[in-house]
Formats: structure tokens, C-alpha cells, sequence
């Protein structure tokens, strides 16, 4: 032990020589004296044996047993990161530009489980503590081209990470993936890490995770920190793609999370409260510019990799649906949620929609499941006058526009009151009990061609000639009269 704490000491003395010496005469060089440092023996056979010293010392690790190395980065990573490794049988050692060591086809394990295969490990260590091997203390690390196999049992992995000691290294992984899986072992989505890093900020004072992934090949940047009281999460999601960036403050308790988020799209700016307590997720959401007044309110029962909200409101804003920059449709031209493994369900119950009073107890009624979306059995009813049902929809992109194809059951309530509202001539006011039709909506053209028209189980080709395509106008009031034109017209056709 004594000589071991002189061999140190020794090495350490010749260093502090090295640098000593350096100070005092690179400064000084000239070429005047420069060839006289070149003619002086001494100082050059001074600088080749400290040379040789200081890279025989670099070079030490080369001289350790695989299997002390392996038990000691192992025993480092598992205290400093709670990260346990398993490594292969070879690793190399490399001290440029900095001691490191690589290792190739690593194993992660959590709870006897693994979770990880690394095909490129390398492990930066203390260039201060090489010698002995009780005293290499891990810095940087960072992982190439691994896969991380994600269940719901683990899928905390990466957020467990951001509570561990960053303050003399960092952890990088580099062109990665994360499989998520379900309970039957299959794969429900890739994310495709691009980069990412954990690191200690020494400014503020805090642990930051950063991130740039792609999913769905959709790219999308994630900044992720604790508090300093380790009880807050304070996050940041951006995709730069569709414009959305989503800020987020999660506070943990040992039963509950309480969450708020702002999510803003363009000029959309919306406001999430949330509580998720065991399988369930209770929030409100409310529009902090448009409809501050206005609040939405929900509950997602969650199962592993599966969803379901019931809603009900006051009014439902179809803008956030329909318009052609609207989030959801934007999001659902991504095709990002035409994932056969994405199970989810979506039932709202409305009184009225917003800024329009003509339409009230809608029910919207959406599926996502095998990679379709559908808005089937939906209901609203037009006043009094008439029950609208969609059936067999199925929402899908074509050319770049979001589409809507499906039937349309219309029920007439009263028929009087619909040839009133439309004025139409009391000589072609037939009495109509129900129509149904086939249709097709664009969003971003604002189209409806409209075929297989019936009037009371029976088709009227000039009815269908005179609906084949319906042009939606700049505004309501447009819509209007262009609406009462067009059906007066059909209506007079279908009369004779």
C-alpha cells in the first residue's frame, strides 16, 4: 500500500514538473533561444522521460484484469446512474483524446429484465485518478445505436434518469430507438432518438434533460428539469413542424400528480389542468384568449398504451376541429395516429356549438383503432326540425387534405318548419320523412360532394345533379343564403 501511495505520489510530482517547467520557459521561447533549447541535451532528455512517464501513466488501465475493470465501471454506474450494465467480454481502452473506455454489445437490466441493448458503449473516466483502479471515477458516458425496449413497467426509465448526479458527467445517447411495447410483448411505436443528453447546469443549479426525437417521422425537441426541491417537473415539447409547443409544470406527491400545461398552436393558446390519480386523468381545459370564460372538462380512464375520454360541455368550438389550421386536423394529416397499435376513444357530449345556435345536442362519437379513424353514430339535431347520424365514416388524407367519407341519416322532424326556415314555395312543400346520402368532405377545400341521394328510400337523379358539390363560402352568413339557394333549388326539382 505504501509504495503503491509513493508510486502516486511520484507521478504526481512529475507532473507538477511538467507543468512547472512549461510556465517558465514557453513563454520565453524566441527563435534566438529556441535553437539553443534544441542544442541542450539535458533539457531534451528531461522532456522525452517526462514524456514517457506521463504516457506510461495514461496507458496504465491496459494493465488491469477485464474482469477488475468490468466490476468496477459496472459498480460506478450502477451507484452514480442506478443504471446496471452488463457487458460483453471485450473492452478496449483508448486515452485520446481524453481516458475512455469502449465496450461493444452492452445489456441494460432493470429488475432482472433487460431492457437495452447497446451496440457501442464508451466510458469516459477521471484523467486525474487512473491509478489504482479503486479510484477511476466515471464521467461522460455515451451510448450508440441502442435499442431501449419500453413497457409499462419500466417506461419511467429515461425520467428517473434526470434525479442522479450530473455534476462531473454527462450521459449522451446518440441515433437510438425506444420500443414501446404492450403486456403481449409487441411493439406499439418507435421513437427514434436523435440525441440526447442529461447534464448538470452549474448556473442554475439543476439537472436538465434534452432531447431531439422523431416519431411517426415527425421530429420534435424535449427539454425536461427537477426543481431544487426534486418535487416539480418542469418540461418543454416542441414540434417545430407542426408548430406546436407545449410547456408543461408536473408536481409529484405519493398518491397524486397534479400537472398544468400550455399548449399553443399559432394563435391558439390553451390551458391544461390536470390530476392523474392511479388509472385515471381528470382535467379542464379553457382557451386563455378566445374563451377565457369558457372551460372543458373531462376524464381519461388509462389502461397500458390504451384510452378513453367522455366529456361533456356547455358549447363545443368546431374551429379546433374543422378549420383547416385547426390542431386536430393537423395532427390527424400527419397520419400520426394511423398506428394500428394506437387504441383510443372519444365520446363529448355538447348543448350547443359555439357561435352557432341552429345545432344542439351533439354527440360526437370518434375511434382511433387497427389504424383507422372514424366518427361513426356521431348525432346532432338542427333545431327542431331535423336529427343529422353519420355512419360508416372514416376520416383519411388525400393529396396532403384531410378528408371525411361516410353516410349521412337525416331524420325530419318536422318538414313544415323546414320549408318555412328556408322559404320555400308552399307549392313544392312535400312532405319528407327521411333522406340519406353518401358523402365526401374536404377540409382544406371546403367540398362535399354529396351522391346516392335518397328522399324517402327513392333516388331523384336531378336532386343528386343539383347536391353533387357543395362550396362552403368565406363566411355564415354567406353559407346561408347560398345554403337556402341551393336546397330551395333541389327541393323545387325533387317537387316537379
Amino acid at each position: 500500500m505504501n509504495k503503491t501511495k509513493s508510486f502516486v505520489k511520484y507521478l504526481k510530482n512529475i507532473s507538477n514538473s511538467i507543468n512547472s517547467l512549461l510556465e517558465k520557459n514557453l513563454n520565453k521561447l524566441n527563435l534566438k533561444n529556441l535553437s539553443y533549447l534544441f542544442k541542450n541535451n539535458k533539457i531534451i532528455l528531461t522532456f522525452v522521460a517526462l514524456l514517457v512517464i506521463f504516457i506510461t501513466y495514461l496507458s496504465l488501465p491496459n494493465f488491469y484484469q477485464q474482469s477488475d475493470i468490468f466490476k468496477k465501471l459496472q459498480t460506478e454506474l450502477l451507484n452514480k446512474y442506478d443504471v446496471n450494465l452488463k457487458f460483453s467480454e471485450n473492452i478496449k481502452y483508448n486515452f485520446f483524446p481524453s481516458p475512455h473506455f469502449i465496450t461493444k454489445d452492452t445489456r441494460i437490466f432493470n429488475n432482472q429484465n433487460e431492457i437495452s441493448k447497446i451496440k457501442k458503449l464508451k466510458i469516459f473516466v477521471s484523467f486525474r485518478d487512473l491509478f489504482p483502479l479503486k479510484n477511476i471515477k466515471v464521467q461522460d458516458v455515451i451510448f450508440e445505436n441502442t435499442n431501449f425496449y419500453l413497457t409499462n413497467e419500466n417506461h419511467n426509465f429515461f425520467f428517473n434518469l434526470i434525479n442522479k448526479n450530473f455534476e462531473d458527467g454527462d450521459i449522451i445517447i446518440k441515433n437510438s430507438n425506444i420500443f414501446f411495447k404492450n403486456s403481449d410483448d409487441e411493439v406499439l411505436f418507435i421513437n427514434k432518438i436523435l440525441k440526447m443528453k442529461y447534464y448538470y447546469e452549474k448556473k442554475e443549479l439543476k439537472n436538465i434533460f434534452y432531447s431531439e426525437n422523431e416519431l411517426f417521422k415527425i421530429p420534435f425537441s424535449m427539454e425536461t428539469f427537477l426543481n431544487q426541491d426534486k418535487n416539480k417537473f418542469f418540461s418543454q415539447i416542441n414540434f417545430k413542424l407542426m408548430q406546436i409547443k407545449v410547456e408543461n409544470e408536473l408536481s409529484i406527491t405519493d398518491e397524486k400528480k397534479i400537472g398544468n400545461s400550455e399548449f399553443v398552436f399559432n394563435k391558439l393558446k390553451l390551458i391544461i389542468e390536470y390530476k392523474i390519480e392511479k388509472n385515471s386523468l381528470n382535467f379542464q381545459i379553457y382557451d386563455k384568449k378566445e374563451e377565457p370564460n369558457i372551460i372543458y372538462k373531462g376524464k381519461i380512464n388509462l389502461k397500458p398504451f390504451y384510452g378513453s375520454l367522455e366529456g361533456g360541455l356547455n358549447k363545443i368550438n368546431l374551429n379546433y376541429i374543422f378549420k383547416t389550421n385547426a390542431i386536430i386536423a393537423q395532427l390527424l394529416k400527419t397520419e400520426l395516429l394511423n398506428h394500428k397499435n394506437i387504441d383510443f376513444k372519444l365520446n363529448i357530449n355538447a348543448d350547443n356549438v359555439y357561435k352557432n345556435g341552429n345545432f344542439k345536442n351533439i354527440y360526437l362519437k370518434s375511434k382511433i383503432q387497427d389504424g383507422l379513424i372514424d366518427t361513426d353514430y356521431t348525432k346532432f339535431e338542427w333545431k327542431d326540425f331535423a336529427d343529422f347520424e353519420l355512419i360508416d365514416t372514416l376520416v383519411f388524407v388525400r393529396d396532403g387534405d384531410l378528408v371525411l367519407d361516410g353516410k349521412l341519416k337525416i331524420k325530419i322532424n318536422d318538414y313544415k318548419k323546414v320549408y318555412k326556415f328556408l322559404v320555400t314555395p308552399k307549392k313544392y312543400r312535400d312532405k319528407i320523412d327521411q333522406i340519406d346520402l353518401n358523402f365526401t368532405y374536404n377540409f382544406d377545400k371546403k367540398v362535399a360532394k354529396l351522391k346516392d341521394i335518397k328522399i324517402d328510400n327513392k333516388i331523384n337523379q336531378k336532386v343528386n345533379k343539383i347536391l353533387n358539390d357543395v362550396i362552403l363560402k368565406k363566411n355564415n352568413f354567406q353559407n346561408k343564403i347560398y345554403f337556402k339557394n341551393l336546397l330551395n333549388k333541389a327541393i323545387m326539382s325533387y317537387a316537379g
